[in-house]
Parts: structure tokens; sequence; C-alpha cells
């Protein structure tokens, strides 16, 4: 018979790789940062709310704070490289106002760490202490994340369209959520269970969106498209109309 902890650590490396794929899929836009050399009008925010958010649940997941949750240690920890990777790549491509900006946040943030991991190790002596003020900590930076994808569902159904909400994204997102509640339940744990139960609300409400909007999505992009296909039309005929016209012109005076 395979043990609850078996089971639990094979979850575990699942949401790892699917956690992993998320942290990734911001490589697109960096890839084009780096090709346009400049930022443009991309935001910092997401990736500094990101690298908080993983800083915090590496701590939490550390053997002195949480035993057994090395698996949480070494998602978050991708992640902070990942996300420092991004951050770095921004600095590079940024104007000098952003550029300080960015690194004071940074700083702020890495202040906030040292100093919770000081006060956390220093003035709570058990374990569980120690859980229920980092843990507490984690969900509340994870409510504000929660803050972008509601941004999302709010466009979608205000221009009843799918269009800036990625199928792909969001169903990744789902079984992201679905994988760490089912980890955290077999051995329970309140702070890993409550944010991705949220998060798998918030999957399962953009799935309902993007079935209940697509159609009407795919409607309106080859509305779109017809009308930039009839623009073209009309400014190539305009092309020919002023190529041809003088010619024309001439050969009716003289037929006159």
């Amino acid at each position: 018979m395979v043990s609850p902890d078996a089971i639990r650590f094979v979850v575990g490396i699942i949401g790892n790789i699917i956690s992993l794929f998320l942290f990734l899929s911001p490589v697109p836009t960096f890839v084009q940062i780096w090709k346009k050399k400049s930022v443009e009008q991309y935001s910092a925010v997401p990736y500094l709310a990101t690298l908080v958010n993983c800083l915090v649940w590496t701590l939490y997941g550390l053997p002195m704070i949480h035993p057994g949750s090395i698996l949480v240690v070494t998602i978050n920890g991708s992640g902070i490289v990942i996300e420092c990777a991004y951050i770095i790549i921004f600095l590079v491509f940024s104007d000098k106002k952003k550029r300080i900006r960015v690194l004071l946040i940074v700083l702020v943030e890495l202040i906030f760490i040292s100093l919770l991991t000081l006060l956390t190790l220093t003035l709570a002596h058990s374990h569980r202490k120690r859980s229920t003020i980092v843990g507490t900590i984690c969900i509340l930076f994870n409510i504000m994340m929660y803050a972008a994808p509601l941004a999302v569902m709010k466009l979608v159904i205000t221009t009843k369209s799918v269009e800036f909400m990625p199928f792909f994204l969001s169903f990744t997102s789902f079984v992201n959520g679905v994988t760490w509640t089912t980890y955290a339940l077999i051995r329970f744990d309140p702070f890993i269970t409550i944010p991705n139960g949220l998060g798998t609300l918030f999957g399962v409400a953009q799935l309902i969106l993007y079935a209940t909007y697509y159609k009407s999505t795919q409607r309106v992009m080859a509305e779109r498209k017809n009308k930039a296909v009839n623009l073209s039309e009309v400014v190539v005929a305009e092309e020919e109309l002023k190529k041809t016209g003088p010619t024309q012109n001439g050969l009716s005076t003289l037929n006159h």
C-alpha cells in the first residue's frame, strides 16, 4: 500500500513542474524586451510581487519554520532565481528613473524578508508558532496577488471578450491550484490550502468566462479581420486610382 507521504511527494513534484511553467510564461515578453533593447510600457510590478511572494514561501518551507515542506522550497527557490533574471533584464533595458524605482523596491523586499526571518526565529520558539506567523503572511501576499486575475476577469465581463485572457494560462493556473490544494490536504496544511483553494476557484471562474465568451470573441475578431482586409483593399484601390487618374483625365481631354 502506498503511503500518504509518498502520494504527497508525487503530487508535490507535479506541482513543481506546473508552477515552473507558470514562472516561465513571461519569457516571450522578455525575449521581445531583449530584441528591442527597451522595456517600453511594460511594468516590473508583477515580477517584483512574484519575487517577494516566492521569498516568503521559501522561508515558510524551510525546516526551521515548517519541516517536511522541501518541495515548497524547491519551486519557490526556483521562482526567486527566475524572477531575479526577469528583474535584471528589466533593469538593463530601463531608463534611469525606472531603474532606481525597481532597485528601491527590491531593497525594501530584501529588508522585509530579512527582518521577518530574524524576528520569527528569535521571538517564536516552536515550529507551530513560526509556521503560523510566516504562513499568515504568505496567505496575505497570495490574496494581494489575486488582484491580477480579478482585473482580467473584470475586463472579460466588460468587453465580453476573452482575447486578453489566454486559455492555456487560465487552464494551467487552475491545474496548479488543484495540484497544490491536493498536496496540502493530504497532510493538512491550512496555509497552503487556503491560497491555492482560492486559486482553484479563480481558475474555475476564468474557465467558465472563457467558455461563455469564446464564441463572441471569435466573432468580434473575425469582424475586425474583415474590416482590416476591406480597409487594405480601399487603400490599394486609392493607390491604383492615383496612378491611373492622370492618364484617364488626359485621354478624356484628348477625346473631347
